[in-house]
């Protein structure tokens, strides 16, 4: 009944805000139909999706959607373009999601409040919450400092438990984060680590750094899709474990995709090859192996 009563809240909120949920065509039938993935995805959000030297749109996520885009192609026996739709943060790429707009959007993270509305892909990305500081500071204290926030409830909620004295600023872009933390006007940023480095690489690295050591908590990064489209859900998770099998069996183009992002050499660094491996095996764990080479 619950859950009932949410979703109809939600559908009276689109409604409101013009957006009509579309149910009659699954993501796998449109898709079929017009040869083309939508996807919802930021632009500017380094390592997981921005615009590279080139002004190509670029990233670990990119890379993820190629797979599914190159399963999708091998199931349905056709070529199928995709298109990207610029979503800034989840709460913009949500009511595209359930109005049918965008077909998947990348870069989350699982809440149970979410999961109600969508579902998730097996989580191809790992990452934790930390702070991004001044280099210079020296003390460990945020008592009545101000600390920027994404839109996020579990960023906001590990700060409070992390730093119950700090003053917590909503910060509602990235852009924002950035210009608020540059011009002083909050004395930290908070939020998903790997992000916080590629902003540390493109402000001034040698001017910040991130903090603690360790993440205040862990957790794997996702895409999610509209509910009931079991068919899209199940060729995207095989996508995914099939990269990640591909890792941990040594296949070249699996690894050289990962460590282009991550690990030695790769765009971000924060994450060693060891705690990659780890993860992937342990996904993997949870579903049946798949021969490799295929």
């Amino acid at each position: 009944m619950l859950r009932k009563l949410s979703l109809t809240v939600l559908s009276t909120l689109l409604l409101l805000l013009g957006v009509k949920p579309i149910m009659a065509e699954t993501v796998i039938e449109s898709v079929a139909r017009t040869g083309r993935l939508v996807v919802g995805t930021s632009f500017d959000v380094v390592p997981y999706a921005y615009f590279n030297q080139k002004e190509e749109l670029d990233g670990y996520s990119i890379d993820i959607v190629k797979l599914i885009q190159k399963k999708l192609e091998e199931e349905l026996g056709k070529t199928i373009e995709v298109d990207f739709v610029e979503t800034q943060s989840v709460a913009e790429a949500f009511p595209k999601l359930l109005s049918g707009e965008i077909d998947i959007a990348c870069n989350t993270v699982f809440t149970w409040q979410r999961d109600e509305y969508v579902d998730y892909t097996i989580r191809y990305g790992l990452s934790g919450i930390r702070l991004l500081v001044p280099s210079r500071r020296a003390s460990n204290s945020f008592a009545n400092r101000k600390i920027g926030v994404p839109p996020a409830a579990f960023v906001k909620d590990a700060m409070k438990l992390a730093h119950p004295q700090a003053i917590l600023v909503p910060m509602t872009n990235m852009s924002e984060a950035i210009e608020a933390l540059t011009s002083g006007e909050v004395d930290a940023l908070a939020g998903d680590s790997v992000i916080l480095e590629g902003v540390r690489q493109q402000i001034s690295s040698n001017d910040y750094k991130l903090f603690p050591k360790e993440p205040y908590g862990r957790y794997g990064v996702a895409c999610i899709v509209p509910e009931n489209n079991s068919t899209f859900l199940n060729m995207a998770d095989y996508a995914i474990a099939k990269m990640m099998e591909g890792y941990l069996v040594g296949d070249q183009d699996s690894l050289d995709m990962v460590n282009k992002w991550f690990g030695p050499g790769g765009v971000i660094e924060i994450i060693k090859p060891k705690l990659i491996k780890e993860f992937y095996e342990n996904t993997i764990m949870n579903h049946e192996q798949i021969p490799f080479p295929e």
